[in-house]
């Protein structure tokens, strides 16, 4: 049994997923805002009560290691970790930036049509953090060098360099929306585009994990773009 959490933005979820089944047993997802550290070890422990799962019939973890809120995302790595120590078997454990996540379901169709995704998140005052995943990107863990921080206009740059076509997803503002409209090869996917969910996390994670992408405990760190 996979546990899957993220909180390092406002949006907080929480997922358990069957890996021998492929199958996800509930998800749970929220506007936390600055509520993580109370909220989210009182979601899962209903959310196993719910399935009448015990503690030790989870065997891997899965976690969101940022870009985010400094604080959101220590939570859900501390959570994580705090779990694996209290099992009686060590849990296989994958990282994966979030990014990863918001990219996620649109990976089978950009693979079909050959688009590049870039997937980003609000940093706050202005600013966001984005990633660009080409087709085949199931498995890419992109490193923070790989990761683009800055103001609109450094963002437009980056798409403006990138290559035909273009899927862009995330947390959309009516900035973004300005930025690109004369970027004909980029396309926005708005709407719930930009809701990170830990259902799909914990695919990721499975697919990570059966792949041998699996992390230790001390290995296991933040992804800061600036720093703290």
């Amino acid at each position: 049994m996979l546990l899957a959490l993220d909180t390092a933005t406002n949006t907080a979820s929480v997922a358990l997923y069957d890996q021998s089944a492929d199958l996800l047993l509930a998800e749970q997802t929220w506007q936390a805002r600055r509520r993580q550290t109370e909220e989210t070890i009182p979601v899962i422990q209903e959310m196993l009560a719910r399935l009448e799962i015990g503690t030790q019939q989870i065997d891997a973890l899965a976690v969101t290691t940022g870009p985010g809120s400094f604080t959101g995302v220590r939570i859900a790595i501390s959570v994580v970790k705090g779990i694996a120590l209290g099992l009686d078997q060590t849990p296989a454990i994958i990282g994966l930036p979030a990014l990863c996540v918001t990219a996620g379901p649109f990976f089978a169709p950009a693979q079909s049509t050959g688009a590049t995704i870039c997937a980003f998140l609000q940093a706050g005052r202005g600013r966001y953090n984005w990633a660009f995943f080409p087709p085949g990107s199931e498995l890419y863990r992109p490193g923070a060098d790989e990761h683009g921080f800055g103001k609109i206009d450094a963002f437009q740059a980056g798409l403006t360099a990138q290559p035909q076509p273009l899927w862009l997803v995330g947390e959309t503002t009516a900035e973004v929306r300005d930025s690109v409209a004369d970027l004909p090869h980029t396309t926005l996917l708005d709407g719930v585009s930009g809701l990170r969910r830990a259902g799909m996390l914990a695919r990721l994670g499975a697919l990570h994990l059966a792949a041998g992408h699996a992390d230790g405990l001390d290995s296991l760190e933040p992804l800061y773009l600036r720093e703290p």
